[in-house]
């Protein structure tokens, strides 16, 4: 399982026009299934994703995680997080969870990471998503349950 963690001020998800999800300071994660992931990927990108301490306590100090300001999670389906572009031009998805699969490990993902308490809004798996964001810092962190990285 592949996430890319954005420390947002704001950010909304919209599909045809409409906005399905919104959050204000906290957390944008894209998250990407891989073909053989399980709960134990879901648990570590989830608890590490809480975690990370990436934002700044009164010192200026990235000490702070999105728990500890009771900040608010976006979390939007990415399978292009497998695209594996090492051969020609054109990404191979070879490495991403079927859809149907990768759906059951998102929905179950987002149950987890709701057990924190903290506002969790989605974006609609499988459709065409506008996602707007104001990145703060700018601040992004890549993390893969694989350890890969």
């Amino acid at each position: 399982m592949r996430a890319v963690i954005q420390r947002i001020e704001r950010a909304a998800v919209s599909v045809s026009g409409e906005t399905v999800g919104s959050v204000k300071k906290g957390l944008l994660i894209f998250l990407g299934v891989g073909k053989g992931d399980d709960e134990q990927d879901i648990k570590y990108i989830a608890d590490k994703a809480l975690a990370l301490r990436i934002f700044e306590d009164e010192d200026g100090k990235m000490n702070l995680s999105v728990t500890d300001i009771g900040g608010e999670l976006l979390v939007i389906s990415q399978f292009t997080l497998y695209g594996d572009c090492r051969k020609g031009r054109r990404p191979s998805f070879d490495f991403a969870m079927p859809p149907k699969d990768a759906n059951i490990m998102y929905e179950r993902f987002v149950e987890y990471i709701k057990k924190s308490g903290l506002k969790t809004e989605t974006g609609i798996f499988g459709a065409d998503m506008q996602v707007e964001l104001v990145n703060d810092g700018p601040v992004t962190i890549n993390l893969d349950s694989k350890k890969l990285y």
